[in-house]
């Protein structure tokens, strides 16, 4: 299938006021993913915002080495510009969970990085695949580490830290009450608006976050 076909089929998908559906993004995706997807991995001219969606649903689609996968990633993420974009590639790279360690250190050079959407590439991936005993603590360090200068890398830390209160809500108010939080106070903010937004959290705890002071 060359990229003129894949510009052929998205352009007859069933569209919304908003755009083509996700669904049917996801299942051309799938599709493609089965085929030929070095076209589009590797001819993809990112000429409108559906081809970039596209693009990131079938990376986590695609069956594949590892390493491969990595490159595909790491390739695309130089057009991650939303998102909408950023949290579809990251959720569906679910391979993630099965070599986790050999993501994390894929991971690690954006960790430090002041680039919002790289910063919120991290924040998404690690609230999607790393919420577990292994890493909960090594995450939640992360979080308070990651640039936090623009509102999608803000949102994504606050996003993070409100799930991991669903899962692990004492670690998270011991983070939260130490004197080692480093959080800025837009995103200290928008993180306990997310903790109050999100149906995981209980009641209790949504009520205790007054009390919560900053260190």
């Amino acid at each position: 299938m060359t990229l003129t076909e894949i510009k052929k089929q998205l352009a007859d998908l069933p569209r919304t006021s908003f755009g083509i559906s996700v669904p049917h993004l996801r299942k051309l995706a799938a599709q493609i993913a089965r085929k030929d997807y070095q076209t589009l991995i590797e001819h993809n001219d990112y000429s409108s915002f559906e081809l970039k969606l596209l693009h990131a649903f079938t990376i986590g689609y695609i069956k594949a080495d590892i390493d491969v996968l990595l490159k595909y990633f790491a390739d695309f993420i130089p057009y991650v510009d939303d998102w909408g974009i950023n949290d579809s590639l990251c959720q569906n790279f679910k391979i993630a969970r099965r070599f986790p360690e050999k993501v994390w250190q894929f991971l690690h050079p954006l960790m430090s990085s002041p680039r919002e959407f790289e910063s919120r590439i991290v924040a998404v991936m690690l609230l999607s695949h790393y919420l577990n005993d292994d890493y909960i603590k090594r995450v939640i360090k992360v979080f308070d580490s990651l640039s936090t200068n623009a509102y999608y890398s803000q949102m994504g830390v606050a996003w993070g830290l409100a799930t991991v209160m669903g899962k692990y809500p004492h670690l998270c108010l011991q983070y939260l009450n130490s004197s080692s939080c480093r959080l800025d106070d837009a995103t200290w903010s928008k993180t306990l608006q997310k903790i109050r937004e999100s149906y995981r959290v209980s009641a209790e705890i949504k009520q205790s976050l007054g009390q919560i002071r900053r260190p």
